[in-house]
This record gives C-alpha cells, sequence and structure tokens, in this order.
C-alpha cells in the first residue's frame, strides 16, 4: 500500500527553542527599540558637535539598529499569521527577509564608512577627545542594556540573531570609539578616530556577510546547517526493511523549523506502517525534524494507476522496474549495500 504520512510535530514552541513565547520576544525588542532611539538622536548631535566620524559612524550604525528592530517587530507579525491561500507555509520567511535585509544593510554602510574613514586618514579634521570619549562610554552602557535585553529574546530565529548582530557590533564599536576618543584627549593623535571607525566597518562586514550568507542557504532550501543531507539518506536507507530512499529533500522552511520529504521503498511483504512510524520517530530524535513527510511503497508497486497494488514485484516487470525509483529521482538514491551515490 502507498501512504502518506505526515508529522504534525512542530508546534510554537519549536521555533521557540528556547521556551520565549513570541510576545516577550516583541517587549524585549520594543523595550531595546525605545532606548537604541533616544541615545541615537543624542549621539548625532555629539557627533557633529564634536566633528567625530567614529560618533557619527556609531549613531548611523544605531539608526540601523533601529531600522533592524522595527524590521524584526514587522516580521514576527507576519510570521504568526496562519497559513491561509496560496501561502500554505504561512508568512514565515518574513523573518528571513528581515535578516537579509538587516544583513544587506550593514554591508552598505560599512562601504560607506569605510569610504569616509580613509578621507578622514587622509586628512583628519579636529576632533574633541573628551567629548568623545564620555558619549562612546555611556554609548557602551546603553548597547550593553540592549544586548542583555535581545539576548533575552529567541536567538535560535535568524530574524532576531540579525537584530542581535546589529547591536553587538556596535556595542564593540563604541569601545573602539572610547579607545579612539582616549588616545586623541591623551595624545592628541586625530586619525585615532577614523581607525577604529575602519574597526567597526570590519565588524559589519564580518556580521553582514554571516547574515546574506545563512539567510540565502534558506531561500535556496539548502539543507540545515549540520545536516548532511548524503549521511541522513544512508542512515534511513539501513533501517531494517528498507530498500531505498530517493527525493530526498532537507530545508528550512524559516530558521528552526527544518522540514523533509522522502520517496521510501520497502521490501516486499514488509510493514509500511511500522516502517514510516520508525523513520519519523528517527528524524524527529536524531535530527530534531519533526515536519517530515514520507511517501512509503513497497518494490515493484510503482506502475500505471490502473494497476492493482500488490505486496512483490508486478507481474511482467523488468529489472529496471523492479529497481523501484522513478525516472527522474531530483537527487542522489540511496540503497542498501554497495552503490554509486
Amino acid at each position: 500500500m502507498t501512504e502518506h504520512a505526515h508529522s504534525h510535530g512542530h508546534s510554537h514552541s519549536h521555533s521557540h527553542a528556547h521556551g520565549v513565547a513570541p510576545d516577550a520576544d516583541r517587549r524585549w525588542l520594543r523595550s531595546a527599540l525605545l532606548l537604541l532611539t533616544a541615545y541615537m538622536a543624542v549621539e548625532v548631535v555629539i557627533g557633529v558637535l564634536a566633528q567625530s566620524l567614529a560618533l557619527i559612524s556609531d549613531a548611523a550604525h544605531m539608526l540601523t539598529d533601529a531600522v533592524s528592530i522595527v524590521l524584526a517587530l514587522v516580521a514576527m507579525r507576519l510570521a504568526a499569521r496562519p497559513a491561509r491561500g496560496g501561502y500554505t507555509y504561512g508568512l514565515k520567511r518574513a523573518e528571513i527577509l528581515s535578516a537579509q535585509a538587516n544583513g544587506i544593510t550593514l554591508l552598505l554602510l560599512s562601504v560607506w564608512l569605510a569610504y569616509e574613514a580613509v578621507q578622514r586618514l587622509i586628512s583628519p579634521p579636529k576632533v574633541t577627545g573628551g567629548l568623545v570619549l564620555v558619549t562612546a562610554l555611556s554609548g557602551i552602557v546603553v548597547n550593553l542594556v540592549c544586548t542583555w535585553l535581545l539576548s533575552r529574546a529567541n536567538r535560535s530565529s535568524l530574524n532576531v540573531e540579525g537584530a542581535y548582530q546589529h547591536i553587538l557590533t556596535d556595542l564593540f564599536g563604541f569601545v573602539a570609539t572610547a579607545l579612539a576618543g582616549l588616545i586623541v584627549l591623551t595624545t592628541g593623535f586625530e586619525r585615532a578616530d577614523a581607525i577604529a571607525s575602519l574597526v567597526v566597518v570590519a565588524l559589519m562586514l564580518r556580521a553582514g556577510t554571516g547574515l546574506v550568507r545563512e539567510s540565502g542557504r534558506i531561500f535556496m532550501e539548502a539543507a540545515p546547517a549540520g545536516v548532511d543531507p548524503d549521511a541522513l539518506g544512508e542512515r534511513l536507507v539501513a533501517t531494517d526493511e528498507v530498500v531505498e530512499v530517493h527525493d530526498l529533500h532537507i530545508w528550512l522552511i524559516t530558521s528552526g523549523q527544518p522540514a523533509l520529504s522522502a520517496h521510501i521503498l520497502v521490501a516486499p511483504g514488509g510493514d509500511c506502517h511500522k516502517v514510516r512510524r520508525g523513520l519519523q520517530e528517527l528524524l524527529s530524535g536524531e535530527y530534531g525534524i519533526s515536519h517530515a513527510t514520507l511517501q512509503v511503497d513497497h518494490v515493484g508497486e510503482q506502475g500505471s494507476p490502473d494497476d492493482v497494488l500488490t505486496l512483490g514485484p508486478r507481474p511482467g516487470a523488468d529489472a529496471e522496474e523492479e529497481a523501484g525509483h522513478c525516472e527522474d529521482s531530483h537527487g542522489p538514491v540511496h540503497r542498501s549495500g554497495p552503490h554509486r551515490r
């Protein structure tokens, strides 16, 4: 018999693996947003008065922090909507769009700041070191509080992680700016301000590249990090009574929600129900994949729709048909015993 089995084990707690409720996530993010916005306005004014690119770059980065949190909040609300119409998974990937937007803004901003920093290395303006130092130290305190607030949210979500990375790089940037202010104040070396900006740029490039790469993997439906599809296929086909696994696809619906589909061929006479239940338990227990759709057939059952399904090879089936997989298997075919992968 042919069976389509769909595990419904994934739930709200699955996407919030740390036990943080979506409302709690939004509360932590809103608190950080209010604090950042208030401090950013003050920093812009001081940065202009002190003629400090490091302070202005930190303020610009704080603006992207605020935007990243707004995007995260909007994406959370969209992702919480139930699946309907043509969006059969709902709008869960709105969170991944937000994460990718955060990564891209970090990269674009880093290019602009790098250009400005190089200009100031060539021709450094007069920088008020004391004002820079005091403002940067207060910025460190603000960013520590914001970092703590976002660490309380669910960072297994790439959306929240994007906002968190924004604020974390801003924290490191303030540390660099404080050091630059101290150097300018004590030595008069005004190029330290531009050098601190370049440190911020390097941090932004690192965080932005990581976010774009990880969100891109989800959009391209790559397997979750740490899961080798070939190794998983070999693990499935090693199960008792399983003869072949093909059309194996593993992807992420959104961060923290892996999904899998596969066509499983069972030995003639095997218990397809038992095999299906065993495979779903294996996927859930060993790989954390609870959203699995498995089509289970007996070898020899893949005939035309008018054929009567049997528990063995179809009468008159040739060797190729008895192999059991479809003409286009959409990926590697896994069989028990030695075979080409």
